[in-house]
């Protein structure tokens, strides 16, 4: 061939790399099929190049090609295996990371390295942790790990039903948010006042007695056992105050003054403290005849909380006036004054674990419990139960505490402290519950209600070391395992409870105990 011929591409521009032809016969890699350079002939029966043309591959025929035409291809693309791939995708990465790094980027990783508080040569997440060195050779005793026991809270769970231990009859009693007519005392006797009644009923051993009735229209309007449980003070519509001795059933003493219902009290030893409906507390000391020692002033509305703290040191009232004073024992101002419920506090109550720990809650307007520590004056929590809220008992052995509702759900709620998380809801009564009080071994909670009823629920239930619920409790000779109406309507009957129901069958409107 002569020097002034033309030129031609032997290959498409498609593929650059391909190696210059030789002298030998070479094939397709795909196909198999004789170069076109080697053959000397034409792919597709053509008898020679055009000038400047440029030669085309043959491959595998294509779908679009007809059945009469010779399949032809217009690139090469090389046969690589799986294997191949990722050991060049691999070396392609080793050879980028071995990349040295320029100075600002050196600089940003130790800045994030340090704002993270981790080493820069150090990995940030992991499996699991290294395996510790040793130079023993049973490496079964270096990486075995104890296998974990349960947890004391995942194995002292404990169930909490939604059906009362006990149920009994409480006719006349007086739907008023305002007065506190239960109580349940150290000796294991619960007191209720029932219109102008007071009913002991001793838990241990299911017996009722009728304490007292008043004459004429006075009405009980609280009810209050000392710490001791040997006294009961009983305050009326008249604003008198009576101390009654439990064992004997007789009246020591009368203390008036007040001009109008009292419808709170506590005790603290020897010192008795009255909430009146006039605003106004006052300190008896049950001791002395001139028994007045102190007037506190500071509610504009009755006082319809009132509770003093277990060391004696400060006292809690609350108000209809939607107010929440502390007084210091010593003082007749108060120590400070809390102004954020938006009706009025009635619920008032100390924790047993924390000495600085209240809380208050506020009546159907307002639905929310307030957690004061009364060292700071500062409000540490607040819930919004929805509902008005009539009484705070706190549990002795675990971190909860239990409210009673009024309108509109009329049930109990469980409370884990200090999560504030809600444990359950128990529908409690028909109607608002009205009255709380909580035995003295800390595990059952009897609740009264304005639908005439009187229900004993079992929420903090005191587990052994072994993990199961104790079998004895305030009510375990009460109750056993007969029916809840196991007392007979005669016994009723003899101590002035009755309330016309001649038979145990009578379950529409039974006797008092039912």
């Amino acid at each position: 061939m002569s020097s002034n011929a033309p030129k031609t591409a032997p290959f498409s521009l498609h593929t650059p790399n391909l190696a210059k032809p030789t002298s030998k016969s070479l094939k397709d890699e795909r196909s198999g099929y004789p170069s076109p350079r080697t053959s000397g002939k034409p792919v597709g029966g053509s008898s020679g190049l055009a000038s400047g043309a440029v030669p085309r591959i043959a491959g595998p025929p294509s779908p679009r090609m007809k059945k009469g035409k010779a399949a032809q291809y217009d690139r090469f693309i090389p046969n690589r295996s799986d294997k191949e791939l990722a050991s060049s995708q691999f070396n392609i990465a080793r050879a980028d990371s071995e990349q040295p790094l320029d100075g600002a980027t050196i600089a940003y990783h130790e800045e994030v390295a340090r704002a993270c508080g981790v080493s820069i040569n150090k990995r940030i997440l992991s499996f699991k942790e290294e395996a510790p060195t040793s130079d023993r050779d049973d490496l079964r005793q270096v990486y075995s790990r104890p296998v974990l026991k349960p947890s004391a809270s995942t194995a002292a769970k404990r169930r909490i039903l939604n059906t009362p231990e006990r149920v009994l009859d409480a006719p006349g009693l007086v739907d008023d948010y305002y007065l506190n007519l239960l109580d349940w005392s150290l000796g294991n006797m619960l007191a209720i006042g029932l219109d102008q009644n007071v009913y002991l009923w001793n838990a241990s051993s299911g017996d009722v007695n009728s304490l007292c009735q008043l004459e004429g229209d006075s009405y009980i309007s609280s009810v209050k056992w000392t710490t001791d449980g040997a006294y009961l003070a009983i305050g009326t519509s008249d604003g008198d105050v009576q101390i009654w001795d439990a064992e004997s059933q007789r009246r020591i003493r009368t203390m008036a003054g007040h001009q109008a219902r009292v419808g709170v009290m506590s005790w603290e030893q020897h010192m008795l403290s009255s909430g009146c409906r006039d605003g106004s507390i006052w300190n008896h000391d049950v001791r002395v005849a001139d028994h007045k020692t102190a007037e506190l002033v500071a509610h504009s509305g009755e006082v319809c909380g009132l509770t003093w703290r277990s060391d004696g040191g400060l006292l809690a009232s609350g108000g209809n006036d939607n107010l929440v004073n502390i007084w210091d024992a010593r003082s007749v101002v108060p120590k400070f004054t809390k102004t954020q419920h938006t009706a009025a506090v009635k619920a008032l109550a100390w924790s047993p674990w924390q000495l600085n720990l209240l809380a208050s809650g506020g009546g159907s307007t307002d639905r929310h419990v307030h957690f004061w520590n009364t060292t700071t004056t500062a409000r540490l929590d607040s819930i919004d139960t929805g509902s008005q809220v009539t009484s705070i008992q706190w549990s002795s052995e675990y971190r909860e505490l239990v409210t009673s509702h009024g309108f509109p759900h009329n049930h109990l709620a469980l409370w884990s402290y200090p999560s504030l998380a809600k444990i359950v809801d128990i529908p409690a009564h028909d109607t608002r519950v009205l009255h709380t009080a909580i035995s003295p071994d800390g595990q059952t909670v009897a609740t009264a209600a304005s639908d005439e009823s009187l229900k004993f629920w079992r929420i903090f239930e005191t587990r052994t070391k072994s993990g199961k619920a104790a079998k004895n409790g305030p009510l375990a000779a009460a109750v056993g395992t007969g029916s809840l109406r196991s007392m007979s309507l005669s016994a009723a009957s003899a101590t002035g409870l009755g309330s016309g129901a001649s038979s145990t069958s009578d379950i529409s409107r039974p006797a008092y105990i039912r």
